[in-house]
């Protein structure tokens, strides 16, 4: 697979992983499209395991998701831009600090956002509590499961 191909599945699946974090927008089925697109390009056992590996994690995530809370961010009283900052810190954090980094960075750029916002610790973290009930979960669940699946890739890439 040459460069530009490995560039164009990086970029779905930057696309996707954007895709999970707006309402509406398929994200896990992009990033699972990508991870298909390279596997059947470039046809070694790795990438078939990632492929196998990306399915069996994006499927479990499908089947759990209706045990999760529902997405409701108007109740949560916070702007859309506090939510897209932290997916975006999340997707960051993810790669900054593999796994628990994007825990924290979506936790961390919501409440960083919400205090600037209301100008008071209490009100962030009080806050970050109502948008983790009313998104937070399911998104961040998600988010992490499509970052797994990319995580894989770049690694089967980088050391496969």
């Amino acid at each position: 697979m040459s460069v530009w191909q490995l560039f164009a599945v990086g970029a779905v699946m930057l696309l996707g992983l954007v895709g999970v974090l707006v309402p509406g927008v398929p994200g896990q089925a992009i990033v699972w499209a990508a991870v298909l697109w390279w596997a059947l390009t470039d046809p070694t056992p790795v990438a078939w395991g990632v492929l196998i590996g990306s399915t069996c994690l994006l499927l479990l995530n499908q089947a759990l998701k209706p045990l999760l809370p529902a997405r409701r961010p108007r109740e949560s009283g916070a702007p859309r831009r506090t939510l897209l900052a932290g997916g975006i810190a999340a997707i960051a954090g993810f790669f900054v600090i593999p796994v628990v980094g994007a825990v924290l960075g979506y936790a961390g750029a919501v409440y960083g956002a919400e205090r600037l916002r209301l100008g008071s610790r209490a009100a962030g973290w009080s806050s970050l509590r109502s948008v983790m009930r009313a998104t937070g979960y399911s998104v961040l669940v998600e988010l992490f499961c499509c970052l797994l699946a990319v995580g894989a890739w770049l690694g089967a890439v980088v050391w496969g």
